[in-house]
Parts: structure tokens; C-alpha cells; sequence
């Protein structure tokens, strides 16, 4: 038998409590899937690594100098290829711990104090978004004359009116849309409920495409291509989050954007248009269901309206 395989078998005690944070996490967090994945493979390689050292794998034995260790294992590891983690992954990884620190200290266990543990510093990236013009040209690609492009042009419209994530848009069903109040509630990220807007342009296309369908299916918006899997919900008709992003490529390929527009690029577009004609940053934070201010904070150095005027009303007055 391998070390791996011994890994994979013998189950400590810290295989127990990250089992239970993870359970913690799909029920009373309601993270996504994906959220829930990841962690265990971040948590995962942690606890093999505890393991692989000798230390008592239990609660009280992680400490400091262990998590140190730790961390030049992280900037050292390579994969069989022999690429290194990035810093953005080894970030990860330690966010990954700290959240289970922290639910571990909750939970009245003797344990290192999760705010001990410094995150590693990670280049910014750049926030990509649309300009006015680009928007305007990318949401003009879809043909509504052909029902794909019909339901593309709701889709999209839709995105950029509310600034939903794609995992919220492939969610909704037709009868959580009141298409005259233009809004309706969803459930994000953490289970929070928020409420959502539509733009009386978005109203106009989501209208044109219901009522070009001829199907009484309860999911929004809906795949036309392929088998048509009969059944009374619909449910197995519902686009899924890879369809969206596929159609949202599509036209931004189409558009010939220097920009490449994913569903999260039409969702930063959202925030920025708001936020440079000049709507207050926690009334946007609402509208992007953010949990903290400092997320949406991202925006606000290329959204200033103020210092774009100062710069303008000042810069080279002095020559």
C-alpha cells in the first residue's frame, strides 16, 4: 500500500471535525457545490500533510510553527508536471484554513486563533469590465428574428440589468419573475436573500421571448437545441451555468470586444455603471448581494467620480 493510499484510509480526527466543517458548510452556510469541493481539497492536502509529518492530527496540535511549516510546503509543492502552486492558490489554501479554524474555535475546541494566521500577499488582478459603447455592442449581437437569439437576448439583457451571478440567473423560474414591478427575490452566495431589478429594456425582451414559448416548462430560460426531454416541470430543459457562459463567449467573440465578457465581466459592467453615475456604494453592494463593503470596494478606484474630476479641474493647471 502507498503513503497515499494509507492517507486515504486512515481517518483522524481532524478528517472527522473537516468532514463535519464541510457538512456545516452545505447546510447552515449553504455554499455552493463548488465552494464545498474546493475546500475539501484544500483541507484535504492540509491534513495528509499533517499526517506525512507525525503530528497528533487532532484540534490542539495546530500551532503556529506547524502552520509555518506548512506554508513552505505550499510554496514548494509541484505537481507531477512540476508547476508550482501559484500565490493566488496558496491564498486560497489558507483561507481555506482559516475558515475552519474559525468554525473549530466556534465550536469550543482548543485550537490556534484563525486571526493568527496572516493571508499571503497576492498581486491584485485588474477588474475587467464594459465601457457604455462596448455593452451596447455586445448586447446587440443576439438576432431576436430566431428564437436562440430571441432567448439570448433576454439572457443577456437580464444579466446586465440585474447583475446576477450565473448561478442565480440558471436558477430562476418563470414564476418568481413579476415582470410588472420589474423585480424579484433570489437567494445567493450564503443563502442571503436579496431583491433584484429589472430595466424596463430587460422587461421588453423577457416579455417578447415568454411569449414567443409555446411550452408551459416552470425554469426561465430554457435550452432549444437537442433532444426535447418531455416531463412536466421542464426542470431538465433548464440551461445550465456552462450554456450561459458558452452563449456569453459567443457574442463577445461575435462583438469583437478587446474585452473577453464572461457572465462575472457583464456583473462587474453592472456594479461600475452604477457606481460611476454616481449611486451610493452600499446601495450597490445590496443590488450585488456582497456580504462585506470591502468586496465591493473593488470597484470604486476606476468608478471615482469625484477624483476623475479633480484630476481633470486640476492636472497640469500648475505649469
Amino acid at each position: 500500500m502507498t503513503d497515499e493510499s494509507k492517507e486515504k484510509t486512515s481517518r483522524t480526527e481532524l478528517d472527522r471535525l473537516i468532514e463535519d466543517f464541510l457538512e456545516h458548510l452545505e447546510i447552515e452556510r449553504q455554499s455552493s457545490p463548488l465552494t464545498i469541493r474546493n475546500y475539501r481539497h484544500y483541507l484535504g492536502r492540509f491534513s495528509n500533510w499533517f499526517k506525512r509529518n507525525n503530528f497528533k492530527a487532532k484540534p490542539s496540535s495546530i500551532d503556529l510553527e506547524k502552520i509555518k511549516k506548512y506554508r513552505v510546503y505550499l510554496a514548494r509543492f509541484s505537481a507531477p508536471n512540476g508547476q508550482l502552486l501559484s500565490r493566488s492558490t496558496q491564498a486560497y489554501h489558507v483561507i481555506a484554513l482559516r475558515s475552519f479554524l474559525r468554525w473549530l474555535v466556534k465550536n469550543d475546541y482548543q485550537t490556534l486563533a484563525p486571526e493568527k494566521v496572516d493571508l499571503p500577499k497576492i498581486e491584485s488582478r485588474s477588474l475587467k469590465f464594459l465601457s457604455t459603447e462596448q455593452v451596447e455592442r455586445f448586447l446587440a449581437q443576439p438576432l431576436p428574428s430566431k428564437k436562440t437569439g430571441l432567448r439570448d437576448k433576454a439572457i443577456l439583457e437580464t444579466l446586465f440589468s440585474t447583475g446576477l451571478r450565473v448561478s442565480e440567473l440558471v436558477k430562476l423560474s418563470r414564476d418568481q419573475i413579476d415582470l410588472k414591478r420589474r423585480e424579484f427575490g433570489v437567494i445567493g452566495k450564503g443563502g442571503r436573500a436579496r431583491v433584484v431589478f429589472l430595466s424596463e429594456r430587460a422587461v421588453k425582451w423577457l416579455k417578447k421571448y415568454l411569449d414567443n414559448r409555446e411550452d408551459s416548462w416552470k425554469p426561465l430560460f430554457i435550452r432549444l437545441g437537442g433532444s426535447q426531454k418531455v416531463e412536466e416541470s421542464g426542470e431538465k430543459m433548464r440551461l445550465t451555468a456552462r450554456s450561459v457562459q458558452r452563449i456569453v463567449d459567443k457574442y463577445s467573440r461575435k462583438a469583437k470586444l478587446p474585452v473577453k465578457v464572461t457572465p462575472h465581466v457583464i456583473r462587474h459592467s453592472f456594479a461600475t455603471d452604477l457606481l460611476i453615475a454616481g449611486a451610493d456604494i452600499r446601495a450597490v453592494q445590496e443590488m450585488l448581494g456582497h456580504k462585506n463593503i470591502q468586496t465591493t470596494q473593488i470597484y470604486t478606484h476606476v468608478t471615482n467620480r469625484q477624483l476623475r474630476n479633480v484630476h481633470e479641474m486640476f492636472h497640469g493647471k500648475g505649469r
